[in-house]
């Protein structure tokens, strides 16, 4: 059974990026490092969103893993919409998903997590509530 393709309307947050000619590769296409910094753009979007456009409230968040599925390449000139969404809601970690399309095609996928950290020690810190409820709000249902 093949897996349905992810719309935009799939993700609450949607962000677009503009593709530079900095952003080609000796192949003439988008180079797969610029691809992170799309998705980059789209985790961004998604804690600004979570923290009404004032940057990340004082917490420090830092990503833990991030694994990128190429599917179609993308070349210049032209722009990209990357949808996010929280698809889980850890004790002190979220793990997203993101997708990236240009002109309507979907050109990557992404999942990922990112930890919050103790400004002073630096180790994971669980989330407080009303955090966890802010990024619920921005999440998937979890499923048992």
């Amino acid at each position: 059974m093949t897996k349905p393709v992810p719309a935009l309307s799939d993700f609450p947050v949607l962000s677009s990026d503009k593709l530079r000619f900095g952003d080609t590769d000796a192949f003439g296409h988008i180079n797969n490092a610029a691809f992170s910094t799309f998705f980059e753009t789209g985790r961004t979007d998604l804690f600004n969103r979570a923290f009404g456009g004032t940057g990340r409230g004082g917490f420090i968040f830092v990503l833990a893993s991030l694994r990128i599925d190429f599917l179609r390449e993308m070349a210049w000139p032209g722009e990209t919409r990357v949808g996010s969404v929280l698809s889980r809601v850890g004790n002190s970690s979220l793990v997203f998903e993101q997708v990236l399309f240009q002109q309507g095609e979907l050109c990557a996928t992404a999942t990922g997590t990112m930890v919050q950290l103790d400004p002073q020690s630096r180790k994971p810190t669980p989330l407080s509530d009303p955090l966890r409820a802010v990024f619920m709000s921005l999440s998937r249902p979890q499923t048992a």
